[in-house]
């Protein structure tokens, strides 16, 4: 979905007729990333009846399974976002998606053992905390526990701004070139 939300508009030339509409960069960016994000919303929500055969098999918890969905829209945002700052470093789609599986695969990692260990013989317990905290995995799995805690929220949503302001320095700067 991401991919070609900004490198397809600069390698067919469209941006050029983008950027002289009305609208600010800023708007530009929120506009793509929401519509792409409600999307992904839309995507997620046709996984419905699955939770309705589930519980006409048995009793489920609600409460875990809407904050599990809570957390996979969030989580969705996130890579969404990323994305879209991948995309709007390039030109080409493929290597937009390349950029973009690196990151998350980084973002989603970070937190497993096998990187931890990694670090352990010559960093700190500081350094394995903050690279522990930028795991996507850790923050997702609270949510799907159905405990939906301020600090994974605002973690997700903290990600998406991030990421969604790296895109607009990228889109403004290749304006000005």
């Amino acid at each position: 979905i991401a991919m070609r939300s900004w490198a397809e508009e600069r390698k067919s030339g469209s941006i050029e007729l983008l950027m002289t509409l009305p609208i600010s960069v800023a708007e530009a960016v929120l506009g793509k990333f929401i519509a792409a994000w409600l999307v992904l919303g839309l995507a997620l929500a046709l996984t419905f009846p699955l939770w309705l055969s589930v519980d006409f098999l048995g009793e489920p918890d609600h409460g875990i399974i809407v904050a599990a969905y809570i957390g996979s829209w969030l989580m969705a945002g996130a890579f969404l976002a990323i994305s879209t700052c991948m995309s709007a470093f390039t030109r080409n789609q493929v290597v937009a998606f390349i950029l973009a599986v690196v990151v998350c695969f980084l973002f989603v990692v970070s937190g497993s053992s096998i990187v931890l260990d990694a670090f352990q013989p010559w960093a700190g317990n500081l350094i394995l905390d903050t690279v522990a905290s930028f795991s996507f995995l850790s923050h997702f799995e609270a949510m799907a526990k159905g405990v939906l805690a301020l600090n994974d929220v605002g973690y997700f949503l903290i990600i998406m701004v991030v990421w969604l302001y790296a895109s607009l320095i990228v889109i403004e700067q290749k304006k000005a070139d």
